[in-house]
């Protein structure tokens, strides 16, 4: 009888998790960029203002045309330090969420019960969307500039670790930590059901006899499903996280920074919403799903991979 392998720690599903997630941005990065300025593009203008690109197609080429492969990976180094943050909590944290949870409501560990798998991915999305947030702050900021085509408040950092140190000595802790909410509202959204409809999603491939557990297509079709959920759920908190991110901002009698155009996520949700129709909230969404459908896909399949190796070489042992 073969002796049954030893869960991953925390820490063991932290680093697979971060490791798959970098391999993924590598690709996923330019399409960010589109994203980016995208949402930004119109902002709060009726009928969505003057329109410096027609799509993502067209934000990619006008950005290689101007900028070269520079532009269109800007704020590549800040993405992976942020994915390993990210997602090595979404995914490390993941399962010892919902073991706890189902321990708590009195159910077996070994239960993929839909509440509890949702409520575990919003938890571990959002841990990891508080200890990246200074990342992804500085990576939409540097996504978003163009010093040829610009659309949204500019802001020019040499590299990440200039950014860091720029902010900081404007704006202290709290400047780093601007949009922490929107942050969390967006990540929360998007995780709750990506592991869950990844995870459904195989398993009905597999208990169905469709796929076999260990395919590469059955992971490959888990996560275009769950790519697919993710990028329809966390679009309008996307927006609103970029847009808070990138708003100008005026310092006031108390010395602290504000910003001009939204107090919090849900005001930016609502502003854009009464000035650019639901359609402002999803903006840039063709190029939210180019980055999120590779992403996840890659994500999601590489962690399996990375995961099954890992068992392999070192649990095994």
């Amino acid at each position: 009888m073969q002796t049954p392998l030893r869960p991953l720690s925390t820490s063991e599903g932290f680093f697979c998790g971060g490791l798959a997630a970098c391999i993924a941005v590598t690709v996923s990065n330019p399409a960010e960029v589109a994203k980016t300025r995208m949402q930004l593009q119109g902002e709060l203008a009726k009928g969505s203002g003057q329109k410096i690109y027609k799509g993502p197609l067209d934000v990619f080429a006008k950005t290689w045309r101007n900028e070269g492969i520079r532009g269109l990976q800007r704020g590549l180094g800040a993405a992976y330090t942020y994915q390993i943050l990210l997602n090595g909590s979404r995914l490390g944290f993941y399962e010892p969420f919902r073991r706890t949870i189902n321990r708590a409501i009195g159910r077996p560990v070994t239960d993929q019960i839909p509440l509890t798998s949702i409520a575990a991915g919003a938890a571990s999305g959002a841990v990891g969307a508080a200890l990246g947030n200074p990342l992804f702050l500085i990576k939409a900021r540097m996504q978003a500039y163009s010093p040829i085509l610009p659309v949204g408040t500019q802001h020019y950092y040499k590299s990440s670790v200039d950014a860091l140190s720029t902010i900081f000595r404007a704006e202290g802790f709290r400047g780093l930590v601007r949009g922490i909410d929107a942050a969390i509202l967006r990540t929360a959204m998007g995780s709750s059901v990506q592991l869950p409809t990844y995870n459904w999603t195989k398993n009905q491939l597999v208990t169905h006899g469709i796929l076999p557990a260990n395919s590469i297509w059955a992971y490959l079709a888990s996560s275009s499903v769950s790519g697919v959920c993710v990028c329809i759920v966390m679009q309008p908190a996307d927006t609103a996280l970029t847009r808070v991110y990138n708003q100008p901002t005026v310092r006031l009698p108390d010395g602290r920074l504000k910003g001009t155009l939204y107090n919090n996520p849900i005001d930016c949700l609502w502003k854009t919403f009464k000035t650019e129709g639901m359609f402002g909230w999803y903006k840039g969404s063709t190029a939210h799903f180019l980055r999120i459908a590779p992403h996840t896909i890659i994500t999601l399949t590489a962690n399996d991979i990375i995961l099954s190796l890992y068992r392999d070489l070192v649990v095994k042992r």
